[in-house]
């Protein structure tokens, strides 16, 4: 097996693993932060939240190591949009994960001092549990979904123009990211459309099983060694 070959299952296991991590971290701590009465939720249900903020890093990770894997190959094509496919996805992304992770860390920290305390200081902290709530909505969330799509972006047109796989699979993706974008810019103003996402989800998942079972496709990496 060569080594393309061999990134091409690796990308395609990594998506898989990224996209399976961010689901069950909805799954989780789903209607966590919905109660009422949340912080007393939360201090109940601090595993969850931890296993949650956990997956959420795995993704992150996951996600993380497909533009390093996929940088050796994209730069061939166009080596200054492959390095901002690495910033984009690999590095500010992420840092969204770990912000994300951070906050519902921190979430569970002012909990637990919120149901220790006295009615006296308990505002105090049921403050800073808003404050961390809305952190995440829109604004981590949406600066999230920028960083993904203007990265999907690159990544795709650069799929698009090296023919690596099939290009109606790649103009899904330009098209799925243009809408991941139209998400983003809307969440800062109004509300998260989880609908515009569906289509870049589902993109990415039939490619990793495209990648694991087809790959590459042979003729475009050796043209691209040549040139």
């Amino acid at each position: 097996m060569n080594t393309n070959r061999k990134t091409a299952i690796i990308v395609g296991v990594l998506y898989i693993i990224g996209t399976v991590a961010g689901v069950l971290s909805m799954i989780v701590t789903w209607g966590l932060l919905d109660a009422p009465d949340y912080l007393n939720v939360l201090a109940s249900s601090a595993d969850r939240v931890q296993l949650g903020a956990l997956l959420v890093l795995v993704m992150g990770v996951a996600l993380a190591l497909v533009p390093a894997m996929m940088f050796p190959i994209l730069k061939r094509q166009n080596e200054a949009l492959a390095v901002g496919y690495v910033i984009f996805r690999g590095a500010l992304e992420t840092l969204t994960y770990v912000g994300v992770a951070t906050c519902w860390l921190l979430l569970v920290v002012v909990a637990r001092r919120y149901t220790d305390s006295g009615a006296a200081i308990a505002s105090q902290f049921q403050s800073l549990g808003i404050l961390l709530v809305k952190a995440q909505d829109p604004i981590i969330i949406a600066v999230q979904n920028i960083f993904f799509s203007l990265g999907a972006l690159i990544f795709y047109y650069l799929l698009y123009r090296a023919r690596l796989i099939p290009r109606w699979m790649s103009g899904w993706g330009i098209v799925g990211a243009m809408m991941y974008l139209a998400a983003g810019v809307i969440a800062v103003f109004s509300t998260n459309l989880v609908i515009l996402l569906l289509p870049l989800a589902l993109q990415e998942m039939v490619m990793a099983v495209w990648l694991i079972v087809k790959g590459f496709n042979p003729a475009a990496v050796l043209q691209a060694k040549q040139a």
